[in-house]
Formats: C-alpha cells, sequence, structure tokens
C-alpha cells in the first residue's frame, strides 16, 4: 500500500472524499440553514448572487418552545424558534425599531421583543430564496447515503452469488451466469427506473433500486477470481480436512481476492453517486423538499443562459468532484494492490 500513498491524486481523493463525508455526518450541524431539508423559503430574496448579504427582522422569539436533542437536529434539522422578515432598511428610534420589509408597509417593533441580524449567503441563493450552500451541503448527505448502501447490497449480492457460482460451477454455475447476463444485458439505467417504479419514489427506494443493479459487475469478478483460485492446493487441503463451504470460501478464498473487490467497489460507488443524481434529474430519485445534486441541477439548468448559471454549476461541480476523487482513489487501489507490478 506505500505506492498508493506515495501517489499525489490518491492522497488528493482521499482528501476530498474525507471532506465530504465530514459534512455529510456532521450535516445540519453546520449548514447555515438548519432547518428540516433546508427548506427555509424567503421569496424576497430569490437568485441573490453569492456573497450577498441580507437583513432580517427577528421576532416571536419566544413562539416555539419545543427543545430539540443535538442528535435529533443532527439527523433531521430543527424549525426556526423565531419569526425572520427580510427588510431592505432599518432604523432604531428610542426604544423601537423601524424597518421596511419587500413587500408591505413599513413596520415598527419595540427593540426589547426583536432584533436585527445580518446574514451572508455565500453561495448566493435559488429561485425559492434557499440558501444554495445549505442545500449542496445536505445534499452531499443523500449522494454519499446512496452510494454507501447501494454498495453494500451490491457487495452482499454480487460476492454471494459469484463465489457461489464459481467454487460449485456445473448447473449453479450456469443458473447464475444466466442471472447475471439477462441483468447485464439490460441498460441500467432503465433497470433502476423499473425497479423504482415497482418500489416507489423516495430516499429509502433509490438505495435499493441502485444496489440491486450494480451487484452483475461485482459478480463476475468475484465468479473469475475464485475460479483461479479454488483449484490451488491450500484450497484442496481445506476439502480434505473437512472444512465446510461456507468457512473455505469466507476464510480462506475471499480475503485473497479482497483486493479486486474493493477496486471495483470504489468505481461502483461513483457510478452510484452518478446514478442517483441522474434519477433526481430525472424526477424520481429522491424527492422534493430534500436537497439532492441532480434535483437542483434540474430546478437550475433554465439559468444557464442567463446570469444565474452558478445555480446549475455549483451542485454540477460537486458532482464532478466527488466522482472524480472515487474514481482516482479506484485507480490508486489498483495499482498499489497489483502484485504483478
Amino acid at each position: 500500500m506505500h505506492r498508493f500513498f506515495r501517489n499525489p491524486l490518491s492522497i488528493a481523493s482521499l482528501v476530498v472524499i474525507a471532506l465530504f463525508a465530514l459534512v455529510a455526518i456532521l450535516g445540519y450541524l453546520i449548514t447555515p440553514d438548519h432547518t428540516p431539508c433546508c427548506n427555509q423559503q424567503y421569496l424576497e430574496l430569490a437568485t441573490q448572487k453569492p456573497f450577498s448579504h441580507a437583513s432580517f427582522l427577528i421576532t416571536d422569539e419566544d413562539s416555539l418552545n419545543t427543545q430539540h436533542s443535538t442528535l435529533n437536529t443532527l439527523l433531521h434539522g430543527e424549525p426556526l424558534p423565531y419569526t425572520a422578515t427580510p427588510i431592505k432598511e432599518y432604523r432604531y428610534a428610542r426604544d423601537s425599531i423601524f424597518a421596511v420589509p419587500y413587500n408591505g408597509e413599513p413596520i415598527a417593533v419595540a427593540d426589547d421583543a426583536a432584533r436585527v441580524e445580518e446574514r451572508t449567503f455565500l453561495l448566493g441563493t435559488d429561485a425559492y430564496g434557499r440558501d444554495v450552500l445549505s442545500m449542496i451541503m445536505i445534499g452531499s448527505r443523500v449522494s454519499l447515503s446512496v452510494g454507501f448502501i447501494a454498495i453494500l447490497i451490491a457487495l452482499l449480492l454480487g460476492i454471494t452469488l459469484g463465489a457461489l457460482a464459481a467454487y460449485y460451477g456445473g448447473w449453479v454455475d450456469n443458473l447464475i451466469l444466466w442471472i447475471i447476463n439477462v441483468v447485464w444485458s439490460i441498460p441500467t439505467v432503465l433497470l433502476v427506473i423499473a425497479i423504482t417504479f415497482v418500489l416507489g419514489k423516495g430516499f429509502w427506494q433509490i438505495f435499493i433500486a441502485v444496489g440491486l443493479t450494480m451487484w452483475v459487475d461485482i459478480a463476475r469478478v468475484v465468479r473469475g477470481e475464485v475460479f483461479s483460485i479454488k483449484e490451488k492446493e491450500y484450497i484442496e487441503a481445506t476439502r480434505a480436512l473437512g472444512y465446510s463451504t461456507f468457512r473455505t470460501l469466507f476464510r480462506h478464498i475471499l480475503p485473497n481476492i479482497a483486493g479486486a473487490i474493493v477496486v471495483i467497489a470504489a468505481s461502483n460507488f461513483a457510478s452510484a453517486i452518478l446514478l442517483e443524481a441522474g434519477l433526481s434529474f430525472l424526477g424520481i430519485g429522491v424527492q422534493p423538499p430534500m436537497p439532492s445534486w441532480g434535483m437542483m441541477v434540474k430546478e437550475n439548468y433554465g439559468y444557464i443562459l442567463l446570469d444565474n448559471a452558478y445555480l446549475a454549476f455549483l451542485p454540477g461541480l460537486a458532482i464532478m468532484l466527488i466522482v472524480l476523487a472515487f474514481m482516482l482513489l479506484a485507480n490508486g487501489l489498483r495499482d498499489a494492490l497489483d502484485i504483478k507490478r
């Protein structure tokens, strides 16, 4: 593995993946907008440019007394415990705050019952006045979660079926190979769409749909590797000693092909992220208001020809960075685990 850590591209890919993973884990604890799904909308502030500033009149801070635990906030966010009204200008006079909202008449509020807060939207706002940075940060949670769960499902199916096919051979191998070829012959996107229609649209359904379509590559690799190993002398010795099939496969064969499995799993992780983004772009993946990079591109691609092209460019850039990082990681692992080299 020393070759892996001497490769600057491999190190850079690990850093990028670690940063995205850290953002995904911390989630609402570090997002500027920590409301559920980052769905706090300020229509008066729609399509604001990056680094734009806005003033808010904060009132009714005691209107919501529900306490949220840190874990609940981490997982689901929490609604604002006050009312925030965007204002164009304001001034203090005696013991009152006089504010001019974007829509409506000027208002006056006692300064002991309200306050003015300044906020900066680092990446601007979308067409609904939502904070783009917060949506991209929570979108990383969706993409990495889909990739992680989908790969776990694919590894479970692919390793099991591929190993059984190669170890037993005969009609077992023919049956599993027939299933592999049938699934392989169906375009991946169409198969995912068909499974999504059966399971329904939603957050968890997309995990299963992507995972059920990505096991074929892993099964083919595992089948080929097990074929080359099962006739080795130490495998013949396990049979002579009366070891069970399960012990032979999972204690003596699979550990010797772990390198190939890790490499293809890293590559398929990137493919799973692209699939999720594509499905969300088509409207059959993660559903609103849950932020998703693919859905953000779909909602804002009409701005590409206007002055707000960044609304579609930023989530697209996030997809490109994380997919490139996983592909570089797969290439680095392939070179590091290549015994012949």
